[in-house]
């Protein structure tokens, strides 16, 4: 873990900040989480979590300052006025590169979940994936719901666990190769655009993966799907 946690944007009401891989939000038992680590280095009694990352999942995380702007993020995330865009890595072929996954989330043992065919907890994820060498993609993933572990189970889905994930069946590697990349929203009538690209993982830094990234600093301009909710798995 960094001495200190990297910060990208500092708002008078919220601040964005770069999380660690395998750094939990909050206190473990064997772990101080990045929210206490994250007051102390700016020397502030109280910051309030607006959304979550996985332990394993690197990137952006957004802190609210105060009670009421985070009431405002929790009312943007409600309407889906959030736009969130992450990067993973998978060294498993695809049943395809891309396209949109969607189907219930159901909790089974050992703290893992699956898509199945219900509505239930529904989870649309759109994605595109990049060959970066003979036996490794890039995913740029863009969730529309934000479910428990929602990408690692869409990937999973499509026989592509991330790498690193060995929950879902990935290969064993130096981390979990996935991380919140972009986000973009209005805050009270102005724009917030910020960017975050990966600074772990041997894979992440390859000069091949960071080539591919300069040319997707804008992944909305990307041919995304028309958001559509629906019970189907994929499309």
């Amino acid at each position: 873990m960094p001495a200190k946690i990297q910060v990208l944007f500092d708002h008078s009401d919220f601040i964005v900040v770069n999380k660690p891989p395998h750094l939990a939000v909050q206190n473990e038992e064997s772990q101080e989480g990045i929210l206490p680590i994250i007051c102390k280095q700016l020397n502030v009694e109280k910051l309030w979590l607006v959304h979550r990352l996985d332990k394993v999942t690197s990137g952006i995380l957004i802190l609210a300052k105060t009670a009421k702007s985070a009431a405002l993020f929790g009312d943007l995330f409600e309407q889906k006025q959030i736009e969130k865009y992450y990067l993973a890595l998978s060294d498993r072929k695809p049943k395809k590169k891309q396209g949109t996954i969607k189907g219930g989330m159901k909790k089974v043992r050992d703290g893992k979940w699956i898509l199945d065919i219900s509505t239930t907890q529904f989870a649309a994820t759109q994605f595109f994936s990049f060959s970066v060498a003979p036996s490794l993609r890039l995913y740029l993933v863009k969730p529309l719901t934000g479910k428990t572990h929602q990408i690692r189970v869409a990937l999973k889905s499509l026989s592509a666990p991330i790498l690193g994930d060995e929950l879902y069946g990935g290969q064993s590697s130096d981390r979990t190769y996935l991380h919140a990349f972009v986000i973009r929203f209005m805050y009270q009538g102005s724009p917030i655009s910020i960017t975050c690209p990966p600074l772990e993982g041997e894979y992440f830094t390859h000069q091949k993966t960071e080539t591919l990234l300069e040319s997707h600093q804008q992944p909305w301009l990307l041919n995304w799907p028309k958001p559509a909710i629906s019970p189907l798995r994929q499309s």
